[in-house]
């Protein structure tokens, strides 16, 4: 389960040509292996001729000998980097990087009615939402929501994240059959604070494997933007190293495919890319070559969309998705607590006079249908409007009327 030690050995060259590192200590945090470790790197490579002692003691380094490569050594260095531009950080073998997956699994969570609660404490949901949501999300199985839009699926989506709360630890790369997968990708994975280690303390903290990062559960959203070929791995030609697809680097988080149906491909065609993983907690790859070969798959899928599921999915594909959960928009009790809660936020005073004008006025015209997103596109633009004329913020008949306008386009022909 190691490293082809010439794999190593070339990557250590590399670091040091790319970096100009000279201390032991140095190269052993540019490739995130112990310091005793990469002595014996730098021995064998000084056996191979690869690299030599400069014979000089670094003061600043603690009376560290100092390497360097030999011309032999550069040349081994050019050679390797012609085959794969990687140096730096040590992948971890695919094999180890599984019983990692493992043991940091994401159906290992338990998540409490209370922290799933205190995670959407800014959201007024129902309680029979939660009744829904909490045994999905303790299960890491896929999960649907659907429903009308604006009623708050893409905020559900992250409240779950956050609900979370612990944190795992990401490799930066992989390695398979000698061939590199970064992984790491600080877009995608927020990094943890690190404890830093008091050398005087009694009680020393424990340290980690510096070949990953410890981070947040990781969280992917994509959108209408999402293609079959996003799942598949990026090979870069000119570095000749592989990057891992979005669902690989969701591994032991969340991939929220937000507004199905808005894609390119067929809701059905991306759903039957996840039947194996989701069914058989594994994906199957495939390198340059042809060869594939199989990754974990430990990710909670959330599936969002805003048609019903009948429309865009055969059954056989509907019953791999392990939960369905309709978001409809709220009740009129549930609207007027959540337009309280936005005005109190923004600084809004409440109107009794403009609210009633809103229910009893607006909402009949459109069948009283309530929806999520309302509230904060109504007081915005009651805020927008009394910035503009210059006059403190205020809820009238007349402002709502004017914010109600902007809500909906009037259906009519545009004659050209």
């Amino acid at each position: 389960m190691q490293l082809p030690i010439v794999m190593m050995r070339d990557i250590l060259l590399k670091t040091m040509f790319r970096k100009n590192v000279d201390m032991v200590s140095d190269v052993a945090e540019a490739i995130c292996l112990p310091r005793a470790v990469t002595q014996e790197l730098i021995d064998m490579a000084r056996s191979q001729k690869l690299v030599e002692a400069t014979g000089t003691l670094n003061a600043n380094s603690g009376g560290e000998m100092g390497y360097q490569l030999t011309d032999a050594g550069k040349s081994r260095a050019l050679d390797a980097l012609s085959q794969s531009e990687y140096y730096g950080a040590m992948p971890v073998p695919l094999a180890v990087y599984r019983e990692q997956v493992e043991r940091q699994s994401i159906r290992n969570i338990q998540i409490s009615r209370d922290q799933l609660t205190t995670a959407m404490g800014h959201l007024i949901l129902p309680d029979s939402l939660l009744d829904h949501l909490g045994p999905a999300v303790s299960a890491g199985r896929s999960i649907l929501m659907y429903g009308p839009p604006g009623n708050g699926k893409s905020s559900i989506s992250n409240g779950i994240r956050d609900a979370m709360g612990d944190k795992i630890y990401v490799p930066r790369a992989i390695e398979y059959s000698g061939q590199v997968i970064t992984v790491y990708d600080p877009i995608v994975h927020s990094k943890a604070e690190v404890e830093i280690d008091d050398p005087n303390s009694l009680r020393r903290k424990r340290t980690f494997d510096t070949r990953y990062v410890r981070c947040e559960r990781p969280t992917v959203i994509t959108g209408g933007e999402l293609t079959l070929s996003m799942l598949d791995l990026v090979y870069n030609p000119t570095a000749r190293t592989y990057q891992a697809p979005l669902q690989l680097k969701s591994t032991g988080g969340i991939f929220i495919v937000d507004d199905l149906g808005r894609q390119k491909e067929p809701p059905q065609s991306l759903v039957n890319r996840w039947i194996v993983p989701l069914e058989e907690s594994k994906d199957i790859l495939a390198l340059q070559s042809g060869e594939k070969f199989e990754v974990p798959f430990d990710t909670l899928v959330i599936f969002s969309t805003n048609f019903h599921p009948n429309k865009i999915f055969d059954q056989a594909a509907l019953r791999r998705i392990f939960f369905k959960i309709k978001i409809d928009g709220p009740c009129q009790a549930d609207f007027l607590k959540i337009f309280a809660m936005v005005a109190r936020k923004k600084g809004m005073p409440l109107d009794e006079t403009a609210l009633v004008h809103l229910v009893r006025e607006k909402y009949p015209t459109i069948n009283n249908v309530y929806a999520n997103y309302q509230p904060v596109f109504l007081i915005d633009q009651m805020i927008a409007i009394c910035e503009f004329e210059g006059i403190p913020y205020q809820m009238t008949p007349d402002l709502i009327d004017r914010a109600w306008a902007n809500m909906f386009v009037k259906e009519e022909e545009i004659i050209r």
